[in-house]
């Protein structure tokens, strides 16, 4: 049997790693090691596409190579080798192709079913703004972060909800029988409250803000939209949200807004169950209504389309052509109001939910405006995502520049809760940088909690130093990262509507905010961080994140368990060797780190600023 080797994470086997631009040539290299090697191919294909077979060519002592010119458009390519050898007088045909974790293939007879490796061929550079690239932001749920009103009286208070007695109470939904919503509860957060703690946000290091939805509705989160051009009135005025948005441009801090076009709510102007908007507005009470066609009856009017089955959130047709051009027409559109007023970025809310052409044309929209950013909501990888039996093309060009980066997250928590090996960790992490193109993974909004995810503090058992780390991994990684209110002081919750309580602003967790404003300050103070290539390593208990460039490097080795280890020369890097990687790995060897705890060391040109840093931390 012949000895096969290939990994399309070191250059040797694949150039250019990863991701491969459209019309662009990739280099494929293999080697084979065997008595007599008969012939060696390529199997390649695009997606849902009838197979090439490319015929590999001897370069050296058991190595064979080819070209393959990526001309058929964007999208994603599948490869695997086919390989015939000889022994003796018998012809023996094996297949190499990819294995689960990433990384260095594997063998697979004609028999079985090959797992293919993963190309991903994108359209154009995904270029954000620079102002985005240089981010830090902070996700708030309006409700829930500040009240600026005197005595924290609550604007406008809604029909048929409660208010909460103190900021200090813990939120809780009141259901009925069937687990339906009976009365919406809220803490009366609103844009007076953000605008003064602006200083709050900038002392941090935060300079930009991601709020959830801040349009009219019946909720407290509002994804269940009612008015797209209108301010919910609990939060202010139309005025308020302006006087907002300027403050924060003259404070070099950009707004990004939560774009819900998914679903509305059924007490919209749009849906109108209860005919508080008219009693022949909207399609429920009127067929002949300009939004009818918005809405999918099955047994009108009673009976229709809705999120996830959820009768409070009438699904939309995304292919009508009006609500198309109600949300993202050049003229007169929901996306143009609030972009023209300066808003600086849209986040789409389940963006699986989106077809890829309603996508493009949101995109469309905001290419009219200049430095604006266009992020969605993808809990996957967003390269190979499936929904609705299609292959979905948001990150490969004209779509969208980035993705909420939920596997991250994830990464973050099997790491310092000891849910998977350290090898494990750094080989998915690295499979998702293979099969992003570069720039949407440097777009990626990184997140470790968000209001749909228990509280990061509580996930990890309430544990200072795992905390810690968890800052650490989210502000070393290639991204934006992105904190969720109340994670820098030690909010804790388990799902909704425990991880939604108001702001502790009267205990606020010090230790906790001083090790998240550390981290800000150091990624703010690091170039590297934000532009330098990328490389995960790891030992027996060991994590590591190294970002470089040519002579540069900020290296961060963590121990996500309960016992010292000490670094005995045994460091993978997921990368070709170089003399960097060599020099990091020496410098890490024989030195021990603490448990739940790191090491960060950085090139000579970076070291006075990491002695700063030093100086500022226990490690």
């Amino acid at each position: 049997m012949a000895v096969i080797r290939f990994n399309p994470w070191k250059i040797a086997y694949k150039t250019p790693f990863g991701a491969v631009k459209e019309n662009e040539v990739a280099t494929f290299t293999i080697e084979v090691m065997a008595e007599e090697v008969v012939a060696v191919k390529l199997v390649i294909h695009k997606d849902f596409q009838t197979e090439k077979i490319i015929s590999m060519k001897r370069q050296g002592e058991g190595q064979f190579s080819c070209e393959y010119f990526f001309n058929q458009r964007s999208g994603l390519y599948f490869y695997h080798f086919e390989i015939q050898t000889k022994k003796g007088d018998e012809v023996v045909t094996e297949l190499y192709g990819a294995t689960k974790e990433g990384g260095e293939g594997q063998k697979f007879s004609p028999f079985e079913r090959v797992w293919d490796f993963q190309v991903t061929c994108y359209k154009k550079e995904e270029k954000a703004p620079e102002w985005y690239r240089n981010g830090v932001f902070y996700q708030i749920f309006p409700d829930r972060f500040a009240n600026g009103n005197p005595n924290r009286i609550v604007n406008s208070p809604k029909k048929n909800s409660y208010i909460y007695a103190t900021e200090e109470d813990d939120p809780l939904y009141v259901k009925d029988s069937e687990g339906e919503i009976l009365r919406w509860d809220f803490f009366g957060g609103n844009f007076k409250g953000i605008l003064q703690k602006i200083p709050y946000l900038k002392e941090l290091g935060v300079n930009g803000i991601y709020l959830t939805p801040i349009f009219e509705a019946n909720s407290n989160h509002r994804y269940d939209t009612a008015d797209y051009f209108a301010i919910d009135p609990v939060l202010g005025t139309e005025e308020e949200f302006k006087r907002l948005l300027d403050t924060l441009h003259e404070n070099d801090m950009h707004l990004i807004l939560d774009g819900v076009f998914s679903h509305v709510g059924q007490h919209s102007r749009y849906f109108n169950v209860d005919g508080a908007y008219g009693e022949h507005t909207g399609a429920y009470h009127d067929r002949h209504s300009p939004y009818y066609s918005w809405f999918t009856f099955y047994e009108y009017p009673t009976e229709y389309a809705s999120w996830w089955g959820i009768k409070d959130l009438p699904e939309v047709n995304k292919a009508d052509d009006s609500f198309q051009q109600f949300i993202y027409g050049k003229e007169d559109s929901v996306l143009t109001k609030w972009t023209e007023m300066g808003v600086d970025g849209w986040r789409l809310d389940v963006a699986d939910e989106l077809p890829d052409t309603f996508i493009k044309g949101i995109r469309k929209n905001l290419e009219n405006f200049s430095e604006k950013v266009l992020l969605g909501e993808v809990w996957e990888d967003a390269s190979n995502k499936i929904s609705y039996n299609q292959r979905r093309d948001y990150i490969l060009g004209d779509h969208l520049q980035g993705v909420m980066n939920y596997p991250l997250r994830n990464s973050v928590i099997d790491l310092l809760n000891e849910n998977k090996p350290p090898e494990s960790v750094a080989k998915a992490l690295m499979k998702l940088y293979e099969n992003y193109p570069a720039d949407v993974f440097f777009n990626n909004l990184n997140n470790i909690g968000t209001h749909d995810t228990e509280r990061i503090f509580s996930e990890l058992g309430k544990h200072l130093k795992k905390l810690d780390l968890a800052f650490a991994m989210m502000f070393v990684f290639p991204g934006i990262p992105c904190i969720y209110y109340g994670d820098e002081a030690g909010l804790t919750g388990g799902k909704d509507p425990e991880n939604r309580k108001f702001f502790p602003w009267k205990n606020i967790d010090q230790d906790i905010y001083d090790s998240c404003q550390r981290w800000i300050y150091f990624r703010k103070e690091h170039a590297l961080l934000k532009e330098g290539d990328v490389c995960f390593f790891y030992g027996p208990h060991l994590f590591g994140i190294l970002r470089y460039s040519v002579n540069e490097y900020i290296a961060l080795l963590i121990n996500p368990g309960n016992y010292p280890t000490t670094v005995n020369g045994n460091l993978t890097f997921i990368a070709d060797e170089s003399p960097l990687i060599k020099e990091v790995h020496h410098r890490f060897s024989n030195r021990t780190v603490k448990e739940n705890s790191y090491l960060l060391i950085t090139s000579e040109q970076k070291r006075k600023s990491i002695e700063k840093y030093r100086s500022m931390t226990n490690n």
